[in-house]
């Protein structure tokens, strides 16, 4: 073998290892944001629903929610019958349900066993909207912590929790718009996101999104 065979050979086992440890590095990357995305626990929270209700017409859920900052509400004051402003909170529901990751892979029909039931434990809402302005307290409401407990499985399970709470109603960007004293409507999205952990300790969460708009809206009779 002469010194040109020799400096070749040599070039094409850099090469390769320099191949091998490249593809070695990508595969690393994209098992590591599997995981990040997610988590280790052996299936899926979906969301099948995500639905609100006035607090005013607590029974009426909907894709969307018109959230209304102040309800005129009939009492009868000394005899006579008045409307008195109030401020209800909103209510959510959402309906979730797990998937086994590996349903499509095995061809036999997984399912979730008991230990990979999940466990919620806390809800959190983000509002933001279209036009890029979420200072919370200026533009939007300030986000949502909540606690949640429900058992998640295979079979959906409706779970029910606060969207808008009083307080947001007596604070900026919301308060303004009681009576028209500011802005007519405030439209947002809201994000909301549910944590838990499956019965082996597996971190799990999922995020779904609902429509928002905050006025105050014609009070029914």
């Amino acid at each position: 073998m002469n010194k040109g065979d020799t400096l070749h050979m040599r070039a094409m086992l850099r090469s390769s290892i320099a191949g091998a440890g490249l593809a070695a590095l990508l595969l690393g990357s994209v098992s590591c944001g599997d995981v990040s995305r997610t988590g280790r626990s052996p299936a899926l929270l979906v969301i099948q629903s995500l639905e609100g209700a006035s607090g005013a017409d607590p029974q009426a859920f909907s894709g969307f929610l018109l959230s209304d900052v102040q309800t005129l509400v009939t009492q009868v004051v000394e005899g006579a019958e008045v409307r008195v402003p109030t401020i209800f909170n909103d209510i959510g529901q959402a309906t979730l349900r797990l998937e086994p990751k590996d349903r499509g892979l095995s061809g036999t029909g997984g399912t979730v066993s008991p230990l990979n039931q999940v466990v919620l434990n806390r809800y959190h809402i983000v509002y933001r909207r279209a036009d890029g302005r979420n200072t919370p307290g200026v533009d939007v409401p300030y986000a949502v912590d909540g606690a949640l407990t429900a058992t998640i499985g295979e079979s959906p399970v409706t779970v029910a929790f606060e969207m808008v709470r009083h307080q947001a109603k007596l604070e900026p960007p919301l308060r303004p718009l009681a009576s028209f004293g500011g802005r007519l409507f405030i439209s947002s999205f809201a994000d909301v996101t549910f944590y838990g952990a499956d019965l082996a300790g597996n971190e799990i969460q999922a995020t779904g999104t609902i429509s928002v708009s905050f006025s105050d809206y014609a009070d029914p009779e």
